[in-house]
């Protein structure tokens, strides 16, 4: 990794301490080991509770180990799991825009668990996909109720109001309720 690019992520992390999960770029320039790896230094993912009206990053999820997903089989379709509790994972990145740190991408991922039968419903694909377009700073959030939009919003604001400030216009749009 370059000087340029250490500094930057440097100042990420200290902008969004429980927004960074991973450091060192493997990728460093030398060509050999760790070329072509997806570079998750600056992705998150946050839950939203939609019953409990809360949220919280748990970085287990990025290998579906996280608290909501532990001891849970997860099923193909909705139907097969009709009393699950309704969830949303949502991939949070954060970078540089325009020389400010800023929420960056933001994409959500529908999921429900039922404890009781110890199931779930989530799509793989879907999870895979968004945290992609996280990555890439594309915004998809319209799948989402308002209810867990504000939930969302309330958390971005409340977490760094800097980073909320700096923000793609389209986030803020996508979670603007009024």
């Amino acid at each position: 990794m370059n000087e340029a690019d250490r500094l930057k992520n440097e100042k990420i992390k200290k902008m969004s301490k429980s927004f960074n999960i991973l450091s060192n770029d493997s990728t460093d320039g030398h060509g050999g080991y760790g070329v072509g790896t997806i570079n998750l230094n600056n992705v998150s993912p946050l839950f939203i509770d939609i019953e409990e009206e809360e949220a919280f990053v748990d970085m287990g999820a990025l290998h579906a180990r996280s608290v909501v997903e532990k001891g849970i089989k997860f099923l193909k379709t909705k139907e097969e799991v009709p009393n699950g509790k309704p969830y949303w994972l949502v991939w949070v990145t954060t970078d540089y825009i325009n020389g400010k740190p800023a929420y960056a991408g933001v994409a959500a991922c529908e999921m429900t668990v039922d404890r009781s039968i110890r199931r779930g419903y989530k799509s793989l694909p879907e999870h895979v996909n968004n945290m992609d377009k996280s990555m890439k700073h594309r915004i998809v959030v319209d799948q989402m109720d308002d209810k867990s939009k504000r939930i969302l919003r309330d958390y971005l604001t409340g977490h760094n109001k800097e980073l909320w400030d700096n923000a793609v216009d389209q986030l803020k749009q996508d979670l603007d309720l009024s």
